[in-house]
């Protein structure tokens, strides 16, 4: 059957835009992390009218063993099948562990059961370094080609220098990567995780240090 895309840059949207709602902060360990995420993309689809399933079974012929799916969408419709699932809308996998990166691409892209081919990917990977998205970048292309999903690559590299982490989406079609856009993640004041986008972060950053100006001459004029 033909495809159903869907529109999974919207959906990177949305998780910049929700991050602050998930109530993650320096107190929660990494593992937390990861269940809120995969919490909040389970009630995305069920609210789009999909049936979400967690740790969801996937046989890998390659393997020959199923691989769970961190977060799977069905797409029930009694119009077309009162049996089965008309097709496996989305597949998601969401990683903490840098050194499982490839493993990530693996899961999302395995030579599975027809029924079992997604319509559309998402994944959430943190990595070491910017080198390292070109070469998973390359992989999803070259697997890619034969799967044929719209996938979504969401990439968070942490920064020391300004203690934030860069997160960066990359959207792939069939003919390869077509759109990119970057995000911010870091703690607020009372170290709460938030997401803005970096065009929004820099608006920020700017807005902040005319305030601080202000204040010091505020302060220097209120002496005189």
């Amino acid at each position: 059957m033909k495809k159903q895309y869907l529109d999974m840059m919207q959906f990177f949207d949305g998780y910049v835009r929700n991050y602050r709602r998930m109530n993650l902060s320096n107190i929660h360990n990494r593992s937390m992390f990861t269940q809120r995420e995969i919490d909040y993309f389970s009630n995305l689809g069920e609210m789009l009218g999909f049936d979400s399933f967690v740790e969801d079974g996937k046989f890998d012929k390659i393997r020959g063993r199923s691989r769970p799916m961190d977060l799977a969408w069905w797409k029930w419709d009694e119009r077309i099948d009162k049996e089965n699932y008309v097709h496996l809308a989305l597949h998601l996998e969401r990683e903490s562990l840098c050194n499982k990166d490839e493993d990530t691409i693996e899961k999302l892209f395995s030579e599975t059961e027809e029924g079992y081919i997604p319509h559309n990917v998402v994944g959430i990977q943190y990595v070491e370094s910017s080198k390292r998205i070109d070469f998973l970048n390359s992989l999803v292309i070259k697997r890619n080609a034969t799967q044929k999903s719209n996938a979504l690559m969401v990439y968070r590299l942490y920064n020391s220098e300004y203690d934030v982490e860069r997160v960066t989406a990359y959207l792939f079609n069939t003919n390869g990567l077509s759109e990119q856009r970057s995000a911010i993640c870091k703690r607020d004041e009372l170290g709460y995780w938030f997401m803005c986008f970096e065009e929004e972060y820099e608006t920020l950053q700017r807005t902040k240090e005319e305030f601080n100006g202000n204040r010091r001459g505020n302060a220097v004029c209120s002496k005189d």
